[in-house]
């Protein structure tokens, strides 16, 4: 068996795996790159010929994990894409919002370097277009957790609850070889433990090989619990100052989560009747699918649909779906709350936003996810003085906040334990999905107790004995 790493290497984005073995090319992932300066080889062609990758597995829907699968596609890729079945009903929503930004991006970004007499250091073309987004989805194949899937005749795979959004998955792929079977896992990315909507993670007690995500690997997040105390104490504090509260929002999961709790304290009357936007029609769309596929929730999220309380619901909350109603929004005269896409500030409406409220010192960005090196929301939660939005330089004089509890990754700590399920240790782990520092300090964390540690390099190739 032998793994060619061809992204989310020694860097967070751009996940993707190449497993070659009994004479077959498997892939899994196969996501967009969304930091700088990785931001290019969004645009070079795939890295290994696509037409001689036999199946893709996905683990999840976030684009740094599928937002290539139309370009491979375009470029010959031409069979199955594994994945669960909400994770299949979530993939097109994913993809043809990715496609339609890409395309009115370009089209922006034509217009604006004509303008100013320049061009910019990515083509001034969509990477791919709602067209070619579609041509995906008659690849899909629904593979429900732990329903093994059989590739050939010796190799199998098996998908397992990664906890991190709905539908998200570990791959386990096995092989028999002399006799004996050895196993791999891909971990995609570890969830939280304790999260609501979700279920707990997967754990394991033995794998021969472990590709590990560890994008928190050398920080803890608050405690969960304090999530409702922080977010009343911004929410109120926001609106003694007379601002607005604004929420770059990841469609999946982290929209479906802020709701979900924004409900919690407007039921409990721990913050006042206000406006709330969710500015993101990729986002009701997401919470629809949510809603259809109940089951999948934890035990929390299940008593509160048993009790007629409707977790993504409350007074005061408005869906927003056109452009002008969005626009509308920055009309309003007194406090609300604005969460709009994209999360880590990279495109999308939240940057008109941005625009209206960033340099306002009454009004709140609130980060919830992480934020990727080289982008927008990076920059200001980083506390530049002065950020780039849409062409123009706007002073940061907004209050910046940040709860990392939010986050739908495990922490330090959370990853640890994770590790600690195996009885023996695996032959080698790979930590990947982390920026340089935090996988070598992850690393120098655990050698003691798993001795074969790596952090790969981009397009390394390993073999596995």
């Amino acid at each position: 068996m032998k793994i060619t790493f061809l992204g989310a290497c020694r860097q967070v984005t751009g996940s993707a795996f190449l497993v070659e073995t009994e004479g077959k090319r498997l892939l899994v992932d196969c996501g967009l790159y969304q930091e700088r300066p990785y931001l290019e080889r969004n645009w070079h062609p795939f890295p290994i010929e696509p037409t001689s990758i036999e199946a893709i597995i996905l683990t999840h829907v976030h684009l740094d994990h599928s937002g290539l699968l139309p370009k491979i596609v375009k470029e010959g890729f031409n069979g199955p894409i594994y994945m669960t079945p909400i994770t299949a009903d979530l993939l097109p929503i994913v993809l043809l919002d990715a496609a339609h930004l890409q395309e009115e991006d370009a089209a922006f970004k034509r217009k604006r370097h004509q303008r100013e007499g320049r061009k910019g250091p990515y083509p001034e073309i969509p990477l791919y277009t709602e067209q070619e987004a579609r041509r995906v989805f008659s690849m899909i194949k629904k593979v429900n957790y732990r329903e093994k899937i059989k590739l050939g005749r010796n190799l199998n795979f098996i998908l397992h609850d990664a906890g991190h959004i709905l539908g998200s998955a570990m791959v386990e792929i096995s092989i028999q070889q002399s006799g004996r079977e050895k196993n791999i896992i891909f971990t995609g990315d570890i969830g939280q433990r304790n999260k609501p909507l979700v279920k707990e993670p997967s754990i394991f007690e033995r794998a021969d090989f472990v590709l590990m995500e560890a994008t928190y690997g050398d920080k803890n997040h608050e405690d969960p619990e304090d999530i409702p105390t922080m977010l009343t104490r911004i929410i109120n504090e926001t609106v003694m100052a007379g601002g607005n509260l604004v929420i770059p929002i990841f469609a999946i999961e982290r929209a479906q989560e802020v709701l979900f709790y924004l409900s919690s304290l407007t039921r409990e009357k721990k913050i006042p009747p206000l406006l709330c936007f969710l500015d993101s029609p990729m986002a009701l769309e997401v919470t629809q699918v949510f809603e259809k596929h109940q089951e999948s929730f934890d035990e929390e999220t299940l008593a509160l649909y048993r009790s007629h309380q409707d977790p993504f619901h409350f007074p005061g909350l408005k869906m927003i779906r056109t452009i002008n109603e969005s626009k509308a929004i920055n009309k309003i005269r007194g406090s609300c709350i604005i969460m709009a896409g994209s999360g880590m500030c990279t495109g999308g409406r939240i940057k008109h936003h941005l625009v209206h409220n960033i340099a306002r010192p009454e009004s709140t960005i609130l980060f919830v996810g992480y934020q990727a090196k080289g982008t927008l929301g990076r920059q200001i939660l980083d506390g530049q003085s002065e950020v780039r939005i849409l062409g123009q330089f706007y002073p940061v004089r907004a209050r910046i906040e940040q709860i990392q509890s939010f986050s739908a990754h495990a922490d330090r700590q959370s990853l640890l334990g994770w590790l600690a399920a195996f009885k023996e240790p695996p032959e080698k782990i790979f930590l990947i999905h982390g920026e340089e520092e935090t996988l070598e300090n992850f690393a120098q964390a655990i050698v003691a107790q798993f001795p074969s540690v790596l952090v790969p390099h981009y397009q390394q190739v390993v073999e596995l004995d």
